[in-house]
This record gives C-alpha cells, sequence and structure tokens, in this order.
C-alpha cells in the first residue's frame, strides 16, 4: 500500500496483517480521491476505523489541513504511529486509540466541525449507521461536509440510513465488492 498522490506520493506505508484487516485497495483509493480532490484542500478529515491509516494520511499528502485517525486496536494505532513518522506530517495528525462512539462524544465536547468522514468499520455490524447516527445527532459535519462508508453490504446500508431520515445518499460507486456511498445531512427547509 502506498500514497498514491500529493506532497508523500510513493511513500509505501505499513499495513495491518491478518485476516481481520480489509485496506482500502489503491483501485479504489485512486477513484475515490479523484472525486474528492476539490474537497480536500484545508478540510478537516476524519478516518473513524483507520487501520493503518492509509485514508487520512492519503488526504493530508492531497493538502488537507487535519486528519483525526481513530481506531480501538492498539496494533492499527502502533502501524499508524509509524506510518506518521514515516510522512513526518504529525502536527497535521491526531491519532486516538478509542471506541468510535467515544471519539463521536469527544468531538461533540470539543465542537469540532469535520469536512470529510470516512467510514469503513467492520463488516456486517451496524458501526456504520450508529456513527452516521451520531454525526448528525452531535452536529458535527461542516455546512457541505460528507461521509463515505466503504461496505461490501451496499442495499443493507443504504436501507439502514434511508430509516435515518437524516441523509441523503448522493452518489455510489462500486469496485468489484466494494460499494462507497457518499452521503450529506439533508437540508430541512
Amino acid at each position: 500500500m502506498r500514497i498514491i498522490s500529493g506532497k508523500h506520493k510513493g511513500t509505501k506505508l505499513y499495513t495491518l496483517e491478518g485476516e481481520n484487516t480489509r485496506p482500502t485497495l489503491d483501485r479504489v483509493k485512486e477513484p475515490l480521491f479523484s472525486i474528492l480532490q476539490f474537497d480536500l484542500p484545508e478540510s478537516t478529515i476524519l478516518d473513524l476505523f483507520a487501520g493503518s491509516g492509509a485514508l487520512g494520511l492519503e488526504a493530508i499528502s492531497r493538502g488537507a489541513k487535519k486528519a483525526i485517525l481513530c481506531d480501538k486496536s492498539r496494533e492499527a494505532i502502533h502501524i499508524i504511529e509509524q506510518n506518521v513518522d514515516k510522512l513526518k506530517s504529525k502536527s497535521a495528525i491526531q491519532i486516538l486509540n478509542q471506541d468510535y462512539l467515544e471519539v463521536l462524544k469527544m468531538l461533540k465536547r470539543k465542537a469540532e466541525k469535520l469536512d470529510i468522514v470516512f467510514l469503513d468499520p467492520p463488516y456486517k455490524t451496524d458501526f456504520a449507521e450508529t456513527a452516521c447516527e451520531k454525526i448528525a445527532q452531535y452536529d458535527l459535519l461542516n455546512k457541505n461536509g460528507i461521509i463515505i462508508i466503504e461496505t461490501d453490504q451496499k442495499e443493507t446500508v443504504i436501507q439502514k440510513i434511508q430509516n435515518l431520515q437524516r441523509f441523503e445518499i448522493y452518489d455510489e460507486r462500486k469496485y468489484g465488492r466494494v460499494n462507497l456511498l457518499f452521503l450529506k445531512i439533508k437540508e430541512v427547509s
């Protein structure tokens, strides 16, 4: 796995080993960041299930102002720390070894506003929907903020997101088994 573009282009990243991890593949990451290219400069990013930190680090490489990388796994945090050291970007990155719900509560207390949220939780969980619900409830997104969910269970996730009635799914992309869902909070009229 590597940084695809930006000031750290070509830097190889450390990755988590094992069957419990699914790093976002370059064939997914490259088109994802092409879609986001105009949203990234000076943005604040949250990668809530960060794994190796690759998505947040790619965003920093492409001009994001700040990336908050969160993972509950101590092993993942160790890999993220190694990758951050490799890029020498500590000042732009906050690393949190906490459960995602605790991170969202903390961001609420700090009145943090986010521009882009990456949600790539373990598949076959309701973590993405729960995170979306809390992000909306805690008012964590900036006005034009977006959430990107990576899943292999598109229909189930879409149904659960639609049941929340607070989000608009404005784009969907499919890359092999991987689906990317792009969400915004619905405008209240």
